[in-house]
């Protein structure tokens, strides 16, 4: 399971005495349990008569969802970065960027801009998309394709470029 990786690498980094990883990973590790508690909650109202235990296990988030805490930790350091480098902040925007280099590691690989433009225009083809009122069904389609693959606004970007043609 990745969040099992995830708190390895935190052991690991305390041992190692690495505390910039180790900070990335506890910052990690907490946006994931406050996700956990999230979901717990919401199964908690759903069905009152679970036990505690089953409440708990059921409430752990798969490996789908824990890279979706992962995509959204990297954009908000990808918006932190834009805000630092406008505050002329040069420093703290690159610890961001060393974040996320750290946060990537548990992504599948990234589509390429090519392969992206290629899947977007399969979509487009597919859902016989022709005008920016088609947008919902083409990412509709997309969505399930390139989860975790790609960052959603770049994917927007390429969807509405090619519907603009």
């Amino acid at each position: 399971m990745l969040k099992a990786q995830i708190q390895q690498n935190s052991t690991d980094a305390l041992k190692s005495g690495d505390q910039f990883g180790l900070g990335v990973f506890r910052m990690l590790l907490a946006a994931i349990q406050s996700k956990e508690k999230e979901k717990r909650y919401k199964i908690s109202k759903e069905k009152p008569e679970l036990t505690e235990e089953a409440l708990i296990k059921e409430s752990e988030l798969l490996d789908e969802q824990v890279m979706e805490v992962i995509s959204s930790e990297i954009k908000k350091r990808k918006d932190a970065i834009v805000l630092y480098e406008q505050g002329k902040r040069p420093e703290l925007a690159e610890r961001e960027k060393k974040e996320i280099e750290v946060l990537k590691k548990y992504l599948p690989e990234q589509l390429s801009g090519e392969e992206l433009k290629k899947i977007v225009a399969d979509s487009i083809a597919k859902a016989g998309a022709t005008t920016m009122k088609d947008m919902g069904k083409v990412m509709a389609d997309l969505n399930p394709k390139i989860k975790g693959k790609a960052d959603g606004g770049e994917v927007s970007k390429i969807v509405k470029e090619l519907l603009s043609k």
